[in-house]
């Protein structure tokens, strides 16, 4: 029995996987490119520490959880960084005559180097089973971003002639750095860090601020901005122009925004920048979107919608015509939303087309158009174009102005069917908003499909949340928020579920903060969302002038999940916290 089929016996015994998955599996692994630990992951079989703990099981090695304990600079320093990421192997630290060593899996030629490196010390390696995260975690840990930017600072300080203050995190000491050498390998060298930071970090924004006495850069991670370090004032007009030569702005244009893109390698993955210049009072803030289209897009199961949403959507995809709209404010996930629904249409026999600002996922088979508004080549303009090629499927990446809504009315009356998004607070809000774009409402009624509407909230790190017991108000608020909702429609989402006095047995969880979660509490964020099918009915009353749609009548004709009850059904199902679920949502 080879390593892989241990580790599937293993999950059967644990009760983790049933006999006809474990039977499924075995099959799947002689797939040359089936990876079995991503597959798991993927499919939320089983954690990832929990995971490799099973591994050291398999290869008859001990198990270390290196995201929840720091690596002290004494220990990192026994095993050099190059080797460390060349090999993938960790340093643990020493433990009487034993080097304790981190790696996911036995490789022989990284315990060739290691125990080298050992017995030059006069010691005896020591091998333990370690995560992929753990392992990225202490790697990290060997330079933290505010080493870097004060050993670039230096070099610029060294090359200038300047005294040298050194840099701290948060620290309000102005450092004296003159000069404008913006293609200087300092400068070059900040801004390089400050990027890759950022994607270690999974930043979907780097915000660079000038201040009086400072300069600030921001990280947007999981929605919220978090900053992580403060530069010196001198240089920010120099990394502001490094930032603008990279994307192919102007430099010597600092009155009017300036807008930009800049495909940088970044740890061997190829990300997209959107660059935005904005002129303040004393200089320029700049705004970088980091756009991962390594990742790929994701699959519809894999956004967080409840199983009512589930079903609304994938009934109305099916649809040859019509409009389906996802609505949800900046930042809401609308595109990611878009992209997914895309995959699943994407099929041989369908033409696709899209007009999107900005691509952020590439699709194999879809036909995709960035928009420049500068040429000419708008939303309203190239949705004229795409008409003359032939689709089936047209994505609008937003609908913006009274122009783009009437071609999309016009195109899903013509036999095509058309995804968008809509800035609106809710689903129904979609509705009114066509209305203000001077749509009719019977052409409304007669093209609308579906209306989705989503939000964005964290996910409670899994790996350091701590129980609490629920207040009085919170089960109050969930009480009433609750109590519309039949027991078999919250069912769906909590198959235990007895009666609306049920869940006082839910456990209710508060934020900690651990390695894995850079001590924020939250890991990743998940939709929580509505969906309306327009059906005959709901169609009726959009098109009489004399009624007004409201989410009362909506629940007359179709079950129906608002965006707060989703987000109450996640904090009963442990996911988020209520705290989370009222920030997104308007209350």
């Amino acid at each position: 029995m080879n390593r892989s089929e241990q580790l599937l016996s293993l999950l059967r015994v644990q009760g983790l996987i049933s006999a006809e998955q474990q039977g499924e599996i075995s099959a799947m692994l002689a797939q040359a490119d089936f990876d079995l630990n991503e597959y798991l992951l993927k499919l939320k079989i089983i954690d990832e520490e929990k995971l490799y703990e099973m591994w050291s099981a398999v290869y008859n090695l001990p198990y270390f959880n290196a995201t929840a304990v720091e690596i002290s600079r004494d220990d990192l320093a026994l095993l050099s960084q190059d080797i460390a990421r060349n090999f993938k192997i960790v340093c643990l630290g020493k433990e009487a005559k034993f080097l304790k060593f981190g790696l996911t899996a036995p490789n022989l030629k990284a315990m060739e180097v290691v125990n080298f490196l050992a017995q030059e010390q006069k010691l005896t390696p020591k091998y333990f089973i370690v995560s992929p995260s753990g392992i990225e975690k202490i790697l990290k840990e060997y330079q933290q971003i505010e080493e870097e930017i004060s050993s670039a600072l230096e070099e610029k300080t060294k090359e200038e002639g300047d005294e040298l203050i050194q840099l701290k995190s948060g620290d309000d000491e102005t450092i004296s750095v003159s000069g404008d050498d913006i293609n200087s390998a300092p400068v070059a060298k900040i801004v390089s860090a400050i990027i890759r930071h950022a994607v270690e970090a999974r930043a979907s924004d780097i915000h660079i601020e000038p201040f009086a006495k400072e300069s600030r850069v921001r990280y947007r991670i999981d929605g919220i901005l978090h900053t992580s370090l403060t530069l010196p004032k001198s240089i920010h007009n120099s990394v502001i122009a490094r930032i603008k030569v990279l994307a192919k702005l102007k430099l010597d244009e600092s009155r009017v925004p300036q807008d930009g893109r800049v495909r940088l390698l970044v740890d061997g993955k190829d990300i997209d920048f959107r660059v935005s210049t904005l002129p303040l009072a004393s200089s320029e803030k700049v705004v970088m979107r980091v756009l991962d289209s390594t990742k790929g897009a994701p699959a519809l199961e894999e956004l967080g919608f409840n199983n009512v949403c589930m079903e609304s959507i994938q009934r109305s995809i099916k649809k040859t015509n019509g409009i389906i709209l996802v609505s949800g404010p900046t930042g809401s996930g609308k595109s990611t939303t878009l992209y997914a629904i895309l995959t699943i249409l994407n099929q041989e026999g369908v033409n696709i087309s899209t007009l999107e600002d900005p691509i952020e996922y590439e699709i194999k088979g879809v036909n995709q158009s960035q928009i420049k508004p500068k040429i000419g080549f708008t939303f309203a303009n190239g949705l004229r174009s795409l008409l003359r090629q032939d689709p089936n499927i047209i994505m609008v990446g937003e609908i913006r102005d009274e122009e783009t809504a009437e071609l999309a009315i016009q195109a899903s009356l013509t036999g095509h069917l058309v995804l968008s998004s809509i800035h609106t607070n809710d689903a129904l809000g979609a509705v009114f908003r066509l209305e203000d774009m001077k749509v009719e409402r019977f052409l409304v009624s007669s093209t609308l499909r579906a209306l989705v509407a989503q939000r964005l909230v964290r996910q409670i790190c899994p790996h350091c949340r701590k129980e609490r017991v629920a207040s009085s108000t919170e089960m109050a608020l969930i009480t009433e928020e609750l109590k519309v909702l039949a027991d078999e429609t919250i069912r769906k989402e909590i198959p235990d579920w007895v009666d609306h006095s049920s869940f006082v047995n839910y456990k209710f969880y508060q934020t900690v903060g651990c390695a894995r979660c850079e001590n924020t509490g939250f890991l990743g964020r998940v939709s929580i969302g509505e969906v309306i099918e327009v059906s005959e009915k709901i169609r009726e009353i959009i098109a009489d002038e004399k009624q007004t749609l409201t989410v009362e009548e909506v629940r007359k004709y179709q079950e129906f999940i608002s965006v707060k009850q989703d987000g109450l059904i996640k904090v009963l199902k442990g996911i988020t916290t209520i705290e989370e679920v009222i920030r997104v949502v308007e209350v």
